[in-house]
C-alpha cells in the first residue's frame, strides 16, 4: 500500500520534466524564447535545469518502491 504514492509521485515527476525538457529543447531550436521579457539565456537554463530535478525526482521515487 505504501508504493502507491510513490509510483504517482515518481510519474508525475518524469512526466512533467520530461514535457517541461521536450518544450525547452523546441524553442530553442526554433529560436523563440523560453519565457517573455526575461534573458534567453537565463531562461532556458533555468527551464532545463527544473527539468533535470524534476527527472532526478522521478527516478528517486521510482527506485524507492
Amino acid at each position: 500500500m505504501e508504493s502507491g504514492p510513490a509510483i504517482f509521485a515518481g510519474v508525475v515527476f518524469a512526466l512533467f520534466g520530461a514535457t517541461l525538457l521536450t518544450w525547452t529543447v523546441t524553442r530553442v531550436r526554433h529560436r523563440e524564447p523560453v519565457a517573455h521579457g526575461v534573458n534567453p539565456v537565463a531562461s532556458a537554463t533555468l527551464a532545463s535545469l527544473a527539468s533535470v530535478i524534476m527527472l532526478g525526482l522521478g527516478t528517486w521515487c521510482l527506485t524507492r518502491v
